[in-house]
């Protein structure tokens, strides 16, 4: 029981303290260094994202997939029931202020 306790209690520390100030202080110190690279290069990351999507019913070409299908890939494998449901859990006990503390995290994201 001793070693529960200290589990977390260590885990209370970290996640109260330290980690939401390393994650957030990383996306500040990315975003700065970088130049706010999430709003300056939002043109060219969409167009990369979403350019092809023109070529209809053509294949992708010799590489094999086309920057759309690479981006659907990569989002399905990320975003899962577990996202959308913690998502909405935030915004059922937290209110309207999870929505805006995940945008601003969601920015700061951006850029690492």
């Amino acid at each position: 029981m001793d070693i529960l306790n200290a589990v977390k209690g260590i885990n209370n520390v970290l996640w109260n303290y330290v980690l939401i100030f390393l994650l957030c202080g990383t996306g500040i110190i990315f975003t700065i260094s970088l130049k706010f690279v999430q709003v300056s290069k939002f043109k060219a990351s969409f167009k990369k994202a979403f350019g092809g999507m023109s070529l209809k019913g053509k294949k992708a070409g010799s590489d094999g997939m086309s920057s759309f299908q690479s981006l659907a890939t990569a989002v399905a494998a990320q975003v899962g029931t577990g996202n959308l449901a913690g998502a909405a859990t935030a915004i059922v006990s937290g209110g309207p202020g999870a929505i805006f503390w995940m945008w601003i995290s969601a920015f700061l994201g951006m850029a690492t």
